[in-house]
């Protein structure tokens, strides 16, 4: 089985850290050297996504599948794993099938809930780019910028391009991402209870974790609390990483 490609740094206890849909462990790395001075942080690029490989297969059983293979290859021990958006169902569901493997659980503003499809309108604006002409990134920006308005999301996306000698191609997996997204909306398929200690931190601004949410999800985490970052929307650890890892910290002492 190929392994996800992570980068490793830091002393203490592992805190394994999953990116989101269209991320990759580049989106960490700030934060992750932050960790590093109190944990042995791992970074890493789920299938799909980033430098790990490419698959037909793609679902949270298989990016579980992934994860446990790492932990094991790298002999991890008690490990803590912190996920945002999509790594966040990756960790919760790996929580649900090897309880007895991790110290605690960390979620970035997502729920165990199933979520509707609504990353339809970015898919469309990423394939729009003639990936195989364009000479620059301002290039690829322009013509993404006709569907994503919002410019630091953009920047955030073309984190994907990749530069070759040719020109340039994607890093993470499009056809098949665009061809898979309903797996990444899907529910928790959970064993109850989940009982490690476990931090949901969601955005203030963001949709993902609204109140009414909270009965379900304590059901299935009975030892969970909910923190939230005012003024942040679902990238909340982009808008606030100070406040992100002030959260996280004083969960994990």
């Amino acid at each position: 089985m190929e392994l996800l490609n992570y980068k490793r740094f830091g002393q203490g206890q592992p805190l394994i850290i999953l990116h989101g849909f269209l991320g990759s462990l580049d989106n960490w790395m700030t934060l992750g050297k932050r960790f590093a001075e109190n944990y042995e942080v791992i970074l890493v690029d789920q299938r799909n996504h980033g430098k790990s490989f490419h698959s037909d297969d793609f679902g949270y059983d298989e990016m579980v599948s992934d994860l446990e293979n790492l932990i094991d290859s790298l002999e991890l021990v008690n490990p803590i794993l912190l996920g945002h958006s999509m790594g966040g169902k990756t960790v919760m569901q790996y929580a649900a099938f090897y309880p007895q493997k991790i110290d605690k659980l960390i979620v970035a503003d997502i729920g165990p809930k199933a979520y509707p499809v609504h990353h339809d309108k970015i898919l469309e604006g990423l394939k729009a780019i003639p990936i195989d002409k364009i000479e620059s990134r301002q290039e690829a920006d322009d013509a993404l910028s006709d569907f994503v308005d919002i410019e630091s999301t953009r920047i955030f996306l073309l984190k994907n391009l990749k530069r070759t000698p040719e020109g340039f191609e994607w890093k993470m997996n499009l056809p098949i991402l665009c061809e898979k997204i309903s797996e990444i909306g899907k529910e928790l398929s959970h064993h109850l209870p989940i009982e490690m200690d476990t931090l949901f931190i969601r955005g203030g601004s963001s949709n993902y974790i609204p109140d009414e949410d909270w009965d379900d999800i304590e059901e299935i985490f009975p030892n969970s609390k909910l923190a939230t970052i005012e003024g942040t929307g679902h990238w909340l650890h982009a808008e606030n990483p100070d406040k992100f890892y002030e959260l996280v910290i004083n969960f994990l002492t």
